[in-house]
């Protein structure tokens, strides 16, 4: 097992600067602005008694520890700009971003809500996030054996998760409500073998791909898998945030895919009561989701239900789960954009709605799912068909690459 997760330290912020900050997590303290189905990809104000919920891989991630930090300590970064700018436009009242890369300082987050999210992106107004959590994570973490089979034990492939460094490809949940701190769970340490009927990959029928020492020490979570609280109004919304590994970049054994099947299982596990006894959290606290609690489960899940690569029974066994909002997760209010569905993609040969898609290459893969008992008012993905205002902001049509290959989506929940 891993080292346990300092108590994070509160980082305060405002409109003058960063106050205080310390520790390896990562919390803020906050400030407020304020959505039938919208015209697939526009820009949708959102409602009064509603709270926008999205998740976001911005690709905030660098190849070297410190990057990030480095190109978010001044306001001159183009893509961070055009990221900053989509979430204005979208105005999230809690978001998760991935792919924006750990440092234990802090200076990414907090140059991001300083330089780019607080100032006017191409005169879209600035949004405020005083309650930031961001979890350590695998990627980069050395296991110091060779889980690739190349004969070296220092490669990217050969930590607990892909990664040059770590905290290369992190997450963080930036939020207008607040952060219950003291009940976040995490379960970075969690081993793939803890996992009942594990999917581990095999060699052939009889050889597994892994030796007895990966085994023990693998973790099943290629990032991390966060349990963490919000307060909206007198609601408690529980967000399981996470980004499993994509389900490529492996061999015939197919262990990344397999692995991704397993990351998703976890969710879809945690939130049974029957089949959620045997996980443990990293401060060893037992068990799942109690049944009375509301939750919404979102990030860069890395699969698509009916497309691409991945072992597709995992999403699906969670898109379909009685306790996800079915109409999200299936039916009339699944995410979704006018981007989306006239893309010039691997769309025209998919076999899902093109329209469902959050990613450039034509996949669904990024989700927002609310449990049964909340009450969904509208969604959408933000990707501007050709021609449409800020279609830039997703095209690369400036002239330079997009900000992202992901883009963000969104769920507008009424809070009563």
């Amino acid at each position: 097992m891993g080292p346990k997760l300092l108590a994070p330290s509160k980082i305060r912020f405002d409109r003058c600067g960063l106050r205080q900050l310390a520790g390896l997590s990562i919390l803020l303290l906050m400030a407020c602005q304020s959505g039938s189905q919208p015209k697939a990809g526009s820009v949708v104000v959102k409602q009064p008694n509603t709270v926008r919920i999205a998740t976001f891989n911005a690709s905030l991630n660098r190849a070297k520890l410190g990057q990030l930090a480095d190109d978010l300590s001044s306001d001159s970064n183009s893509q961070a700009k055009k990221i900053a700018e989509i979430i204005q436009r979208t105005r999230p009242d809690i978001l998760a971003l991935q792919e924006f890369d750990f440092d234990a300082a802090g200076r990414s987050v907090s140059g991001f809500l300083k330089n780019y999210l607080a100032v006017s992106q191409n005169g879209a107004d600035p949004i405020d996030y005083g309650h930031v959590y961001q979890p350590t994570v695998n990627t980069g973490r050395p296991t110091g054996l060779d889980l690739n089979r190349d004969g070296t034990t220092n490669s990217p492939s050969d930590a607990h998760g892909y990664g040059q460094f770590e905290g290369q490809y992190g997450f963080v949940i930036l939020s207008k409500h607040p952060i219950e701190m003291k009940s976040i769970r995490t379960f970075q340490s969690f081993l793939w073998t803890q996992m009942p009927n594990a999917k581990l990959p095999m060699l052939d029928a009889t050889t597994p791909y892994y030796n007895k020492a990966a085994l023990n020490t693998l973790r099943l979570s290629s990032k991390n898998h966060v349990d963490a609280t919000v307060l909206v109004g007198p609601s408690r919304i529980h967000l399981l945030v996470s980004h499993p590994t994509p389900p490529v970049f492996d061999g015939p054994e197919n262990r990344n895919g397999l692995r991704n099947h397993d990351e998703i299982r976890f969710w879809s596990d945690y939130i049974t009561a029957s089949r959620s006894q045997y996980i443990v959290d990293d401060n060893g606290m037992r068990g799942g989701m109690a049944l009375y609690e509301k939750f919404v489960v979102l990030g860069d899940l890395n699969a698509d239900p009916v497309d691409g690569d991945g072992i597709q029974s995992g999403i699906l066994d969670l898109l379909g789960h009685k306790r996800v909002h079915k109409e999200t997760a299936q039916g009339r209010l699944v995410p979704s954009s006018r981007g989306g569905a006239t893309q010039d993609s691997k769309a025209k040969t998919q076999k899902g709605n093109p329209a469902y898609d959050t990613a450039s290459w034509g996949l669904r893969v990024d989700y927002v799912l609310p449990s049964a008992g909340l009450s969904v008012e509208r969604s959408g993905v933000f990707w501007p068909e050709l021609g449409a205002p800020h279609r830039a902001l997703v095209s690369g049509s400036d002239g330079q690459r997009q900000p992202s290959d992901h883009r963000l989506v969104w769920v507008d929940i009424r809070i009563d």
